[in-house]
């Protein structure tokens, strides 16, 4: 499947029946398997099977949905989660510890702002945030003896900005460290992180995966070329002794980091990701492709037609040749710049609270990625755990609204916005 184009791979990648086998993706709603021999599941506790164990661990229903994002995203492994929050979390801890460092990008989405200030800390992860548009040796400069990750967004969420693939994967090879690279906004249709200097990818896979805004998943890429065995990371070299001595860069190479993230992170957390939702996954993947196309097709004329409007302020979107990282949006995202826009209306904060009192078709909603449009304010919802400077920090202004630009007809949506915003600056 690997010599077909992304398209193909989204329709018929990896699962493949054999002959009187269901040709859709059944649900295995199953938590554990039967076996004829106690030597077979000795086998599956010492890491030398790849059968599957337990439920909470490995599912084929699971498996199915891990293996085609894995192809789409280009790794060598997946991991499903049974959020986007589980897949960071997941991610991270696989290889910090109590005692080591983290350098994020600020505009990141609000809980993941929100789970690396406070709940690491707690763990004794710390984390210093750093301006995406920071120069390569400030971010140098960030790094600590314990640094062991350099985090960012490929669409920064809701700043929209796009990240300097570049300059960071510079960065986190100077400083022997993985680059972890959340592409949920951007999907694999529209940037290939680990093509762009990346080492691990993570998605929240209850947005444009699956695009229906009917599950709650996430999941982990492996891009399997990070050498783990540079001193940094002895818990994937030296034996764990929860398996029998195991040593992972020794006895699993490439897939060291995302075997040690599922036998050993998962197995103890259980942020097991059920059968049904990874389902819906795998459904939602068949068509990843055709919704991206109509999301980014509407939300470059929204954006344009509301750059337009004698009633907004300002307008954010990747594709805008007035956005600041419009270069690098023309660079990593050749395909298009996203479903995500935001903008401001006359009357600011107040104003925008209140716009979504007069939309019509679009709903308020705490979501993205849905086919269906929607907007949010996130000063008073999502980063509302923020403090105001932190907000801004993040990219998210008082006045700011996000908008989530579905597959509807976009005269329509243009309507709906148009009629509202009119409503609420005549109110002022």
């Amino acid at each position: 499947m690997k010599n077909y184009q992304i398209e193909t791979n989204c329709v018929q990648g990896t699962y493949n029946p054999k002959s009187g086998e269901p040709r859709v993706l059944p649900i295995t709603q199953s938590t554990t398997y039967k076996y004829y021999n106690s030597d077979d599941v000795a086998d599956l506790f010492d890491l030398k099977s790849d059968q599957h164990m337990y439920s909470r661990i490995s599912n084929p229903t699971v498996s199915a949905f891990e293996d085609k994002i894995n192809l789409l995203e280009g790794g060598v492994g997946a991991l499903a989660a049974s959020s986007g929050q589980a897949a960071t979390t997941l991610a991270v801890l696989n290889i910090c510890n109590a005692g080591d460092h983290i350098i994020a990008a600020s505009t990141i989405y609000g809980g993941t702002f929100n789970l690396f200030k406070v709940t690491l800390k707690k763990l004794g992860v710390e984390v210093t945030f750093v301006d995406p548009n920071c120069s390569y040796e400030e971010i140098i400069k960030a790094s600590k003896e314990n640094t062991k990750i350099l985090f960012g967004e490929t669409i920064g969420n809701p700043m929209l900005n796009i990240l300097d693939f570049d300059k960071f994967a510079k960065a986190a090879k100077n400083l022997d460290i993985p680059f972890i690279v959340d592409n949920t906004i951007a999907t694999p249709i529209l940037c290939s992180p680990l093509d762009h200097g990346a080492d691990i990818v993570i998605h929240s896979a209850t947005k444009y995966i699956d695009g229906h805004a009917t599950s709650v998943g996430g999941v982990i890429i492996d891009g399997g070329k990070f050498n783990w065995n540079n001193g940094k990371f002895p818990e994937l070299v030296n034996p764990d002794e929860s398996y029998h001595g195991v040593e992972y860069v020794k006895d699993f190479g490439e897939k060291a980091y995302i075997t040690k993230a599922r036998v050993q992170m998962l197995r103890d957390f259980g942020m097991t990701l059920s059968p049904f939702n990874a389902f819906l996954f795998h459904k939602g993947l068949e068509t990843l492709h055709l919704r991206m196309e109509r999301h980014c097709e509407n939300a470059s004329k929204l954006a344009l037609f509301l750059e337009n409007h004698e009633d907004v302020e300002w307008v954010n979107y990747p594709k805008l040749e007035s956005h600041e990282t419009y270069s690098l949006g023309n660079k990593y995202l050749p395909k298009g710049g996203g479903g995500i826009l935001s903008f401001g209306i006359k009357g600011g904060s107040e104003a925008g609270k209140k716009l979504a009192e007069h939309l019509e078709l679009v709903s308020l909603v705490v979501h993205l990625g849905d086919l269906r449009t929607s907007i949010l304010h996130p000063a008073s919802t999502t980063h509302r755990q923020l403090t105001e400077a932190e907000q801004i920090k993040s990219g998210v202004l008082p006045d700011l609204i996000r908008v989530s630009v579905g597959i509807e007809n976009i005269d329509d949506i243009i309507k709906d916005f148009n009629r509202a915003i009119k409503e609420v600056v005549k109110c002022l």
